[in-house]
């Protein structure tokens, strides 16, 4: 398929209201590293990935992998439907070392929250874990702290670890 063909099918695909696009967030870093500024595109409601694909539960969880961009992308939709209620946007973070950060969350005056996006409970620590090095490389006097970092998953109890970073089960999200 040529690179034009591609882009006019994605340009529809937005028109139509089936696909979002998703901006990459752009706080002062310590961190020497390049913001990679590329969007990441994903669809409006994930179970157009899954009825398109006539994926069933099954084979669905054949696939934990696939899985887990269905969660990601269903909780990046939650996230944006909350966030419209702040006047936040939802962006997402990466740069040239490799580290990424599924969600942040920013409002209009400037406070933010980052959050990794993890299916199961077993990988809670991956994602705190990324947080915390994201976190450390921002330049707070610059962007302020984060007013949550959090890791939301698919199962589980929410808490609030030692370190700070908020486990929080999708079914605990709410305005």
């Amino acid at each position: 398929m040529k690179q034009e063909t591609a882009a006019d099918y994605l340009d529809a695909l937005s028109r139509l209201m089936v696909v979002e696009d998703q901006p990459a967030w752009a706080p002062h870093l310590r961190s020497k590293s390049r913001i990679r500024s590329a969007s990441k595109r994903h669809f409006v409601d994930p179970s157009l990935a899954v009825a398109a694909l006539h994926a069933t539960p099954g084979r669905l969880l054949k696939d934990l992998n696939y899985l887990g961009f269905l969660f990601e992308a269903l909780v990046i939709r939650d996230l944006r439907i909350y966030a419209q209620r702040i006047d936040g946007s939802v962006l997402q973070y990466r740069d040239s070392t490799g580290l990424e950060v599924d969600a942040i969350v920013e409002t209009a005056d400037g406070r933010w929250g980052a959050f990794e996006i993890k299916l199961g409970g077993k990988l809670v620590e991956e994602g705190a874990s990324n947080l915390t090095t994201f976190i450390n490389r921002v330049d707070t006097t610059k962007s302020g702290a984060p007013a949550i970092a959090a890791v939301i998953t698919g199962t589980g109890y929410g808490h609030v670890r030692k370190d700070g970073i908020a486990v929080i089960p999708i079914g605990a999200l709410a305005p």
